[in-house]
């Protein structure tokens, strides 16, 4: 199987560095992806958008596996999430599962992180302290450093402007899965229940799993070898 696998705000296709040779070991196809925006520090990012990252996803698809197969695993991470599933819908026909690590689909017009405000076209790593308790488990202070040395800023339009979606039918038809960090399943269901907005699209997929990997926002740094594990068994179904 060929698992694409798209990072979260702030990073490029190191940040999987240690998840992908798990999931080389499995016998899948790891191809991490940089978005564009985040090849380095000093790239022109502001006229990037959403569009242009989700058809960097799509053309990722299109080069890897074979034409005609559903033989591609589409891993999005955090604020990667919503820019897979929007991919998803250009390619329903080739995505066997669409995984979403610490994150969820959001439907037509979603916003990612609408709080975010960008300064000169970008927005920059965080503070800590800007971050909830949560996202932050099992994250070293050495992790910390690294992070925050290698950080690539996000193009501001990104988190920012709503994400507009395609085959809404074959889109959430596709089977996915919800790698839970910060939350459990319980508490997944019960914010789908009580009808929370920013979760509606969740409730419309019509085959979704939840797993738990209990950690912080980022498990590729905090648990990468459980999180490899865990993403070629999903290849394995």
């Amino acid at each position: 199987m060929e698992i694409v696998l798209v990072p979260g705000f702030w990073l490029n296709a190191d940040a999987w560095r240690e998840v992908t040779p798990v999931i080389e070991r499995s016998g899948h196809h790891a191809h991490p992806l940089t978005l564009p925006g985040l090849e380095s520090r000093d790239v022109d990012r502001r006229s990037i958008g959403v569009r242009d990252q989700v058809d960097a996803i799509v053309r990722r698809i299109d080069e890897v596996g074979q034409p005609g197969e559903r033989d591609v695993v589409l891993v999005g991470h955090s604020g990667g999430g919503p820019l897979s599933y929007a991919a998803t819908g250009e390619r329903p026909e080739r995505i066997s599962r669409t995984v979403y690590v610490d994150s969820w689909p959001l439907g037509p017009g979603g916003i990612i992180a609408g709080d975010l405000t960008p300064v000169d076209g970008e927005i920059d790593l965080l503070a800590w302290d800007d971050f909830e308790d949560a996202d932050l488990v099992d994250l070293t202070e050495e992790q910390r450093e690294e992070f925050r040395r290698t950080a690539v800023p996000e193009p501001g339009a990104v988190p920012t402007s709503p994400i507009g979606l395609a085959d809404d039918s074959r889109r959430r038809a596709v089977p996915a899965t919800i790698v839970a960090c910060e939350f459990t399943p319980a508490d997944l269901r019960s914010w789908v229940d009580g009808g929370s907005p920013v979760l509606a699209e969740v409730g419309r997929l019509e085959h979704l799993d939840v797993v738990e990997l209990p950690t912080g926002h980022w498990p590729m740094f905090t648990r990468p070898a459980e999180l490899g594990s865990l993403l070629a068994e999903l290849a394995d179904r």
